[in-house]
């Protein structure tokens, strides 16, 4: 019988339709793995068939010969061959390295640069220390910004080790909630979100003399903004004869045009990366449920390829990915022995952090590593071993609908850029495959770049940091790709709403409110919630709330003790909403001084919960800054309600006759998400968080409140849009 080189998916289309993945019992996994198995099967005696008549069996899934070279930077952790590698040999053997001389030349002349860094050239840890080395931009700090915390921390602790020095020295880093630096600190990895807010209180940002915005391509709306202050920033130190501000752009890849023109016509500069041949598979049909199409390619993959051979599968979010875990792990214990045994391991960001960094472990001698992961794994980290990649072709994104006034987190297709990200974590050590679970055709008609997040998302937060800086005409400000009129318009809307803007002879000026508001690292709604607490009484209570909800996930759910999650929580259960829930559960916390065991008793993920209370302490350093009045409501959590409902009042929903809930604001049919312990009640009137649209759209994170609140909250507003309703 003829054997592959690659493995040779056969997908299986209807026969699985309507089954619910979170619902799957062992029973219903071995029989899917034996249905599998029995294809599996009748497959080879085809092919056998085939041979004698001198015929190869067209596959599923149609090969196409690419040699792609990678192009996306690897990330923070040295391979686990570089163990014994002194540093110094490790960072000569980059490809960057033998480019240092010409590029140090090129960026010593150069004000603006945009660098291109294929994967493993080592741009984004070498660049700011060739800088710093050659003498360039000594003067001031070099500053290094990356869209995601992750990715600033832990190039911080590379580029320190790579340095010999402490962390927090020579070189440090700043993310919301977290500052590691010092006086001495020179080389300064940072959110893009965090220079933004520096750029309120030193629009020039003086204390720069470099600044390195790397991972653009990924356009989040920090990074947009930061591009207009930057060149900003820039220009006006030219004019005032300040020492120049050179910025360097990097990226592995993105619109080089685009780029190149907003920042003055800048050169283009291109670095070399490792090269690894990635072949890529299309499907032969278009896919109706990708869960299924990823299920099935898991486990084909695992019949043929050596068990050294580790696979990524890219999914959309926790859930999904959690219930795809449980039902892998389920048909893998009924494998034959021939298969050898499978280690599927979750990867997306509310995790807890020993629990992410099981991805970085080598998988026991004879089995295969599953990583089931979101958009987390395209750039933030960088995993050793994998092989195979199965890309679903989906991901979770924010939308806005500036007529609606509603944000929705919602399940969409990826870019070709995405697409090809993704397949470049293939071929990261070594030519790998990647299979997409989609046509060639459908690959052809995806958009070929990410739409840039300022583009997609509620711009209220962006016109309030724009107006905090005294930018004079919010309305046109420099952006690279402008978002449209009625998502600007709509955010000026929503802050007047709130009360932190206010119109004058057709100019938009902050109020006393707005300017405070500005001073919190949060959403308007939530600095709102804050600085309204005291007329409520309760600002310990908003405090404790605001930081719970600015972190990731402090609750932890395994799919698999789902009976023993739901009896542990019940002790903590208000029938007054998520909020008031995730309130007890803190008290509780605080009360047995943070205890590990506690934690992993109750589900809670003890790192999040620390940095719920670093978050709160810095939260309550602003407030006494502002002299907001702390105080706490004790047990009459009524008045926090109060406070939420004045605050968060545009996402509010209101129960109809016929059970069902509508967003006030538009009237667009919503529901209680399954997650939520309001999820069997019906209260009259609910505010919410935000919304997610899988098959129906889904509020999570309530609070029940009276629409007596919401009418004192904003008349006006409310009077215009209930009146349809009583009509």
């Amino acid at each position: 019988m003829r054997r592959h080189t690659t493995p040779t998916l056969l997908f299986l289309t209807s026969t699985w339709r309507g089954v619910s993945y979170s619902k799957k019992k062992s029973e219903r996994a071995l029989e899917i793995w034996l249905f599998i198995l029995s294809r599996w099967t009748a497959r080879e005696e085809e092919e056998e068939e085939e041979e004698e008549e001198g015929r190869c069996l067209q596959p599923t899934f149609i090969y196409t010969p690419f040699m792609y070279k990678q192009n996306k930077p690897g990330m923070l952790l040295p391979r686990k061959g570089n163990a014994t590698t002194p540093i110094d040999v490790q960072r000569k053997q980059l490809p960057i390295y033998q480019a240092k001389p010409q590029l140090l030349n090129q960026l010593r002349q150069l004000h603006n640069a945009i660098l291109i860094g294929e994967t493993g050239s080592g741009k984004t840890t070498q660049v700011p220390q060739y800088l710093y080395e050659a003498g360039i931009g000594r003067q001031g700090i070099i500053a290094i910004t990356q869209p995601r915390r992750v990715a600033a921390i832990s190039l911080a602790g590379r580029v320190a080790e790579e340095k010999r020095t402490q962390l927090g020295k020579l070189v440090g880093y700043t993310v919301r909630f977290e500052d590691v630096t010092s006086p001495e600190t020179k080389l300064k990895f940072m959110t893009d979100g965090m220079l933004l807010r520096e750029a309120i209180g030193d629009p020039l940002l003086l204390r720069y003399t470099v600044v390195v915005l790397d991972e653009a391509h990924e356009r989040t709306v920090h990074t947009d903004v930061l591009f207009g202050v930057v060149k900003t920033a820039q220009r006006r130190r030219r004019e005032l004869n300040k020492i120049p501000l050179k910025v360097i752009v990097m990226s592995a890849t993105m619109d080089v045009d685009l780029f190149s023109e907003y920042f003055n016509k800048s050169p283009v500069l291109y670095l070399e990366g490792r090269q690894h041949p990635i072949q890529i598979y299309y499907t032969k049909q278009p896919q109706s449920d990708y869960l299924q199409a990823a299920l099935v390619s898991v486990f084909q993959i695992h019949q043929e390829a050596p068990a050294s051979h580790d696979i990524l599968v890219f999914m959309t979010g926790q859930e999904e990915i959690e219930a795809l875990a449980r039902t892998c792990r389920d048909i893998a214990k009924h494998l034959p022995d021939s298969c050898g045994p499978m280690v599927v391991i979750p990867l997306y960001a509310s995790l807890p952090p020993v629990q992410q960094l099981r991805v970085f472990q080598p998988a026991p001698k004879g089995s295969r590593k599953v990583i089931l992961s979101t958009n987390i794994a395209e750039t933030s980290v960088t995993i050793s071993g994998i092989k195979y990649v199965i890309d679903t072709g989906m991901v979770k994104a924010k939308r806005f609908n500036p007529e609606s006034g509603l944000e929705v987190l919602a399940v969409q297709r990826v870019s070709k850029a995405q697409a090809w990200q993704r397949a470049g974590r293939a071929g990261r050590e070594e030519s790998g495959s990647c299979y997409r679970l989609y046509t060639e055709q459908e690959f052809d008609n995806l958009i070929p770049m990410t739409v840039p997040e300022i583009q997609r998302c509620n711009l209220a937060s962006v016109m309030l940091q724009l107006m905090a800086l005294g930018i004079p005409d919010v309305m046109n400000f420099d952006f690279m790709s402008k978002p449209s009129p009625e998502a600007v318009r709509s955010a000026v809307e929503h802050l007047e709403l709130l009360g932190a803007v206010e119109r004058k002879e057709g100019q938009v000026f902050l109020t006393a409110l707005g300017k405070k508001m500005a001073s919190f690292p949060l959403e308007p709604r939530y600095a709102k919630s804050i600085l309204l607490s005291p007329d409520f009484s309760c600002s310990e209570e908003v405090l404790s709330i605001v930081s719970l909800l600015s972190v990731d996930s402090v609750l932890y759910n395994p799919p698999a003790r789902r009976d023993e999650v739901l009896a542990v929580r019940k002790k903590f259960t208000s029938s007054e909403g998520d909020h008031l829930t995730l309130l007890n559960i803190y008290r509780a916390f605080k009360k047995v001084g943070g205890n590990k065991e506690w934690c992993r008793e109750n589900f809670v993920n003890s790192r999040n919960m620390g940095l719920v209370k670093e978050v709160h302490a810095q939260l309550r350093d602003i407030c006494l800054k502002l002299n907001v009045k702390l105080e706490s409501c004790g047990a009459d959590t009524g008045n926090v309600r109060r406070c939420l409902a004045h605050a968060m009042f545009v996402n509010a929903a209101e129960l109809q006759l016929d059970g069902s809930y509508v967003a006030l604001d538009t009237h667009q049919p919503v529901a209680i998400h399954p997650s939520s312990v309001l999820f069997q009640a019906k209260p009259a009137y609910v505010v919410f968080n935000e919304l997610l649209h899988t098959s129906r759209c889904y509020m999570r994170d309530l609070c029940l409140v009276d629409a007596d609140w919401l009418l004192d909250a904003a008349p006006e507003y409310f009077g215009r849009k209930l009146r349809p309703t009583k009509s």
